[in-house]
């Protein structure tokens, strides 16, 4: 009994993410031998809560959160001091403000007006407050702070805006080797939807779905994984 207990202390790890997908991309990476991998977190949230990144935080990953919700924002730059926040949205090229729908159901915020009515059409949803806010482009982000090299793992959850992003990430010149991005679309009636199109799209780009938690799917640089 004594061994099984220490047995299960060493193998012991804590998920922040919602369906352990912080633990799937740490075995990614242990697999890669990348011990301490950066990241960038585009829709961060919280420090801890549904986090994909917390994890690697606490192993003192360097990496970059992006929260536009003042609020949350402020909390997760007092939780995590040593990684570079920033309450900006992420927009595509051209774009410079937008307005941001924060929503009484935080994990519901957008920039995207048609999915914060449709959300607000739900019992207890309601957006809260409008504000506008600067925008960066993903590829600004990483230029301005990975000194232009592509962070090893992006998580992205802008709740509506997924395929605008990744459709606008500058691949030939910046290559995760993981990406984990939200694939589901949320609903209350059990008509949720799988976005396929962003799925389809980063095949197109020479990822390969390592893991699917229906929630988050989770990408993988094929040419990277086959030189492992």
């Amino acid at each position: 009994m004594l061994f099984k207990n220490k047995l299960k202390e060493i193998n012991k790890k804590v998920s922040y993410s919602q369906c352990g997908e912080d633990l799937i991309i740490d075995f990614i990476f242990t697999t890669l031998k990348i011990e301490s991998p950066t990241y960038l977190d585009l829709g961060a949230h919280h420090p801890y809560y549904l986090s994909n990144t917390a994890f690697f935080y606490l192993k003192n990953s360097f990496g970059v959160s992006v929260e536009p919700d003042p609020d949350l924002f402020k909390l997760i730059k007092n939780e995590r001091p040593n990684e570079i926040s920033l309450n900006v949205g992420v927009g595509i090229e051209g774009s410079e403000v937008a307005d941001f729908y924060i929503m009484n159901i935080p994990t519901l915020n957008t920039f995207s007006k048609s999915e914060a009515e449709r959300y607000a059409s739900y019992p207890g949803k309601s957006i809260k407050e409008v504000i506008m806010l600067p925008l960066l482009t993903v590829n600004q982000i990483i230029q301005s702070n990975f000194k232009g090299k592509a962070p090893n793992f992006v998580s992205l959850d802008v709740e509506g805006m997924d395929f605008e992003i990744v459709n606008s990430y500058e691949f030939d010149k910046y290559r995760p080797e993981v990406f984990c991005i939200e694939t589901l679309t949320y609903t209350e009636d059990n008509t949720e939807r799988k976005l396929n199109n962003i799925i389809e799209y980063m095949l197109n780009k020479d990822y390969f779905l390592y893991a699917d938690t229906y929630i988050n799917s989770i990408f993988v640089d094929k040419k990277k994984w086959s030189k492992r």
